[in-house]
Order: structure tokens, then C-alpha cells, then sequence
């Protein structure tokens, strides 16, 4: 068999001392998964993502259907973990989604900590493990303790890495395929995949195939031409920072510099590991440098991101401090916590202004229409639609996806002329057909007001103004 040049050597360990070795460990993972995802009870609801997968779950629940009753630029297998959730535990709260983020978390630290212990041993596992649940948390809260797309993309690329690891080539194009599908940039995963495969051309099938087989299937069960028009082709404009450069840049070094925060403690080992270890270690470099890409891809460089940076840093972090004296990875392993516990209080104790403002127009959207009314919101906060328990007027749930606003975007590219390829058009045969009793303008100055969207201006000429709720406008349809 062709040996490729950068295989990392692999530990041999007994099926006896594998089992209480999982024994000791796992109850410990479990319960710093459980401590890292606390915040996440805390409030209802932490960013409009969540809002977005609330509300698309709540819609199939009802007999809708993804790419045609309700859209997102998202693949689906997310929003069918809520469906899932809300089946079991109901809609009225995220408590079920919550819990499966923990154990979303859980799973992808025992895949890392199971890689690491493979190739270095007992102490390397524990140390990968613990590592990856406290830099989990070295984020904006709103970013690091949602439910949302990212948290569970992980566990699939870690499972990726993992079979990979193991030269089971179909099962780590299956991980490749599923981490596409909780959210695209999740395919990065592949280019180490590869790497790890060689050019063993039958392996490289098996990969290839395995990655397509799940795609596939999500494609046939959706509509496939709305699967490949909302998750690959449709979303050019979406990845132009036009106009926002100065806006964008300064999110990313902000958010670069809150997860440094979090490594702090690690950064000067992983830079001896680049200078050290990069040959031997080249696939986990790959995973990172790939992360890396994906975070970029689309030019936003949102919080949540960022995410897909950690497990291959906690897998380098745990490469460079296997050598380093124990004295020196107690220290790491102890200023790493430290900085976990200063993010999770943040997320104990920070405002969600955003939060108060959705709770608000829900009561007073909930307080004017009734159970069977549907309802407008022209904004990006489809939370309000699930805290209202009131049903969308159209599929597309914010004002993003209809004038290409997205991410504090404030340049030209915002408008009718930018939204998604005949979007319009189709609002307006929705609108036609059941139009909605409320109108929320809940755009507050920003670029996509209806004094700038000329169909908008048209729509609330047939509705009165009935109240103003922290800068948001209700609109009551004339009877």
C-alpha cells in the first residue's frame, strides 16, 4: 500500500484499556459540555439564526416545504433537527435545540479527543478534548451559545477527520456530506480528507462517492433545483462587501481578536508547533488553513464563523503541549479555563438589547392580529414571527433575502434590483393571493426602508399606521 509522506504514526491501544480509559472520561467531557453550553438556556433566544430555524421548523411542521413554501440560503439538514426537536419537545422554546447543541459539543470532543489519543496517546486525548469544550465558548455569546448552523457542522467534520484518521474512506465522505449539509462552508473538511487519502485512486472514489450520497438524498427530498439554487448558485451578490469594506474588516479583527482572547494561553505553543511539527502534522495545518478559508468565503466574518477554527486548533494546541513539560500544559490548560469563565459569564450576564426589542413587537404584533392572521415583518429579525406565534405572509422571512441586506451592509448593492432571482415577483403573487392583515416596517433607517423599496411603498398605501414600537411601524391592512 502506498504510503503518502505526511501519515501522522498512530498509538496501539488494547480494547480493555480503551474501555475504562472512555469510563473515566467521558462523564467529564459530559459535564464541561453541559457547564460551556449554560448561558444558552439563559435567554429564549440568541441571534436571528435561531429566529430563522424557529420559524422554517414551525412551517414544515405545518406541511411546508424547504426551497418552495419557505427559503433560506442554508441546506436543510439544520432546520430539520428543529423540525425533529420541536416534533418531540414542542415549539413554544429552544430548550430541546439547547440540548442537542450540548450534545453536539459532547460528540465533537470525544471525536478529537479520540484522533488525538491515536496518535499521541492517553494524555493527548484528554488534553484535545478538554481543550476544544473551553475554546468552544471564545466568542460573542450571541455567536458561541446559539443553536445554530455551525455548532452542529462540527461534529460532522470532526467525524470526517476521524474516519479519515482511520482510512475509512466512504464513512469520512459521509461526514463530508453531512457537514455540507448543516451548512455549506462545512465542505472545507474535504481538502484534509483528501489529503490523509493520498492518490489512491479507489480511496479517492470512496470519498467522492460517499460525499455525493447524502447531497443526493437531501436534494431528491427537498426540490433540487431550489436545493441547488438556495445552497450553491443563488447567492453571488450575497459574497460582495462592496460599500462595507471599512464595516467588515472591522468585524473580522474583532472577532479574530475575541477568539485570541480565548487561546491565549495556546497561541505561543501553537506557533512553536508551526515551526516544529507543520510536516507532521500537515493535515491538521490543512483542516485549519481550510477553516480558515471558509471563514472568509462570502467576506462577512461573522462571530459564529469562527467556530469552524476550533477543532483543529484544539488538535494543534494538543500536538504542541504533548512535548511541553507538564508544568507548562497544567498552566495552558489553566489560563484556557480562566478565559472560559470570563466568557461564560459575559454570556450569564450581557444585555440582549435586540432580544428586549423582538419581545416587544411580538406582544404588540400578538396584541393586533389574531391565531389565524398572517403577518409582514419587513426587517432581519424573524424572531419576532416566533415569539408572536403568528405565520409568515410570504416564504422569505427577512428583508436580506429581497434586497441583498445582510451583515450591516450599507453600500450600493442594496435594493430590489439585488434580491434573490425573482423574488419579487413571487412576494407579490403571495401577497396578492393571502395578503397579510400586519405590516411591520421594522427596517428603523436602515438602507432597505420602504422610502428606498419602491414595491414596499406600494404595498403600505392600502395599510394604516396603527403604532410605533421602539422604531418599528405597524401597519394595519384597510378593510
Amino acid at each position: 500500500m502506498y504510503a503518502w509522506p505526511f501519515a501522522p504514526q498512530r498509538s496501539v491501544v488494547t480494547s480493555g484499556a480503551a474501555l475504562g480509559y472512555w469510563r473515566s472520561l467521558l462523564p467529564v467531557l459530559a459535564l464541561l459540555a453541559t457547564v460551556t453550553r449554560l448561558p444558552s438556556f439563559a435567554r429564549p433566544l440568541w441571534n436571528p439564526d435561531e429566529g430563522f430555524l424557529a420559524v422554517q421548523a414551525r412551517i414544515l411542521a405545518h406541511g411546508g416545504e424547504l426551497y418552495t413554501t419557505v427559503v433560506d440560503r442554508k441546506p436543510p439538514l439544520v432546520p430539520w433537527l428543529y423540525q425533529g426537536a420541536f416534533a418531540l419537545a414542542g415549539s413554544e422554546s429552544l430548550t430541546s435545540v439547547r440540548v442537542l447543541a450540548v450534545l453536539a459539543q459532547l460528540t465533537t470532543a470525544v471525536l478529537l479527543a479520540a484522533l488525538a489519543r491515536r496518535r499521541w496517546g492517553d494524555t493527548a486525548g484528554r488534553t484535545a478534548g478538554v481543550l476544544y469544550l473551553l475554546i468552544s465558548v471564545g466568542l460573542n455569546p450571541e455567536d458561541a451559545q446559539a443553536a445554530a448552523f455551525e455548532v452542529f457542522m462540527l461534529p460532522c467534520t470532526a467525524a470526517a477527520m476521524w474516519c479519515a484518521d482511520r482510512r475509512r474512506w466512504a464513512a469520512a465522505g459521509v461526514a463530508v456530506g453531512c457537514a455540507f449539509l448543516a451548512k455549506q462552508t462545512g465542505g472545507a473538511v474535504l481538502l484534509p480528507v483528501l489529503w490523509l487519502c493520498g492518490p489512491a485512486w479507489g480511496s479517492l472514489l470512496r470519498v467522492g462517492l460517499g460525499a455525493v450520497l447524502p447531497v443526493t438524498a437531501a436534494a431528491l427530498l427537498t426540490d433540487p433545483a431550489g436545493f441547488v439554487f438556495w445552497t450553491v448558485t443563488g447567492s453571488g451578490a450575497y459574497a460582495s462587501f462592496t460599500g462595507s469594506e471599512l464595516h467588515v474588516l472591522a468585524r473580522g479583527l474583532a472577532n479574530t481578536a475575541i477568539l485570541a482572547v480565548a487561546c491565549a494561553a495556546l497561541l505561543p505553543a501553537l506557533l512553536r508547533a508551526w515551526r516544529t511539527t507543520r510536516a507532521q502534522e500537515a493535515d491538521l495545518w490543512l483542516w485549519l488553513l481550510a477553516s480558515a478559508g471558509a471563514v472568509a468565503l462570502g467576506l462577512h466574518f461573522f462571530g459564529h464563523y469562527y467556530l469552524q477554527l476550533i477543532p483543529s486548533l484544539a488538535l494543534l494546541a494538543t500536538a504542541a503541549l504533548r512535548s511541553a513539560p507538564r508544568a507548562r500544559r497544567t498552566r495552558a490548560t489553566a489560563a484556557t479555563a480562566c478565559c472560559c469563565a470570563l466568557f461564560l459569564t459575559w454570556g450569564l450576564l450581557a444585555p440582549r438589547p435586540e432580544l428586549t426589542h423582538a419581545q416587544r413587537l411580538a406582544a404588540a404584533v400578538t396584541a393586533r392580529t389574531a391565531p389565524g392572521d398572517r403577518v409582514l415583518l419587513w426587517g432581519m429579525h424573524p424572531e419576532t414571527y416566533w415569539l408572536a406565534d403568528r405565520a409568515p405572509a410570504t416564504r422569505y422571512l427577512t428583508a436580506g433575502l429581497l434586497t441583498n441586506y445582510s451583515g450591516g451592509r450599507d453600500g450600493p448593492q442594496v435594493g430590489e434590483r439585488y434580491a434573490m432571482r425573482g423574488a419579487w415577483s413571487t412576494l407579490r403573487r403571495e401577497l396578492a393571493d393571502r395578503p397579510p392583515r400586519l405590516v411591520v416596517d421594522d427596517s428603523r433607517g436602515k438602507p432597505y426602508a420602504p422610502d428606498r423599496i419602491r414595491p414596499l411603498r406600494l404595498l403600505l398605501a392600502g395599510y394604516e399606521q396603527v403604532a410605533v414600537v421602539d422604531g418599528a411601524v405597524l401597519h394595519v391592512r384597510q378593510r
